[in-house]
């Protein structure tokens, strides 16, 4: 148990049974009335995002998370297999706690994975990624106003908007958060 005065970011309530995360608060003091902490709270399994406002002192029921290191082993049609790299203890984690993550997962990839009371929450990726262009077409020159893009798939199938001078084969720099691309990376 924790107290209002204890929010901060990252933090993890247990509200009705649901895990959340703090995203974003602040204490409040009116210039009438009791003090207050206005939160942004994200729901750690479906990922809705809700504003919550708690009264000063008031009594919160915290969740421990444990954050680990693990190493990206493979995919077996269900579900990925992940390392702890402190213990080499392997970890089955659903297709929907991973989910948008597998677009930059590639094999032997270090991660960090949150887990409660043993059951894997979410995984956390690295800001950014070097990742294969698969297929791409060519760029044409001309016929643009401003600096033009093109699709390209990625090695893990994701498809992102790319810069007209990116050839298949090449390596680039992708953006975990919305999958954008940030640069190439000269070999």
């Amino acid at each position: 148990m924790a107290t209002t005065n204890d929010i901060k970011n990252g933090l993890v309530l247990n509200l009705d049974g649901q895990l959340w995360t703090v995203t974003w608060f602040q204490h409040h003091k009116p210039g009438k009335g009791g003090a207050m902490v206005k939160t942004t709270i994200k729901n750690v399994m479906t990922g809705k995002i809700v504003d919550k406002t708690f009264n000063a002192g008031l009594k919160i029921e915290t969740a421990s998370v444990d954050k680990r290191d693990m190493q990206f082993l493979y995919h077996d049609g269900d579900s990925y297999v992940f390392m702890d790299t402190s213990n080499f203890e392997q970890m089955n984690i659903s297709d929907a706690t991973v989910g948008e993550a597998k677009d930059f997962l590639l094999d032997n990839q270090e991660v960090m994975v949150a887990v409660n009371e043993g059951n894997p929450l979410y995984i956390e990726l690295p800001a950014s990624v070097e990742l294969l262009i698969q297929y791409t077409e060519p760029g044409l020159q001309g016929d643009r106003s401003s600096g033009g893009t093109k699709p390209a798939t990625l090695e893990t199938g994701r498809e992102i908007q790319v810069p007209l001078f990116i050839t298949t084969g090449e390596k680039v720099k992708v953006d975990t958060r919305d999958g954008s691309y940030l640069g190439r990376i000269s070999s």
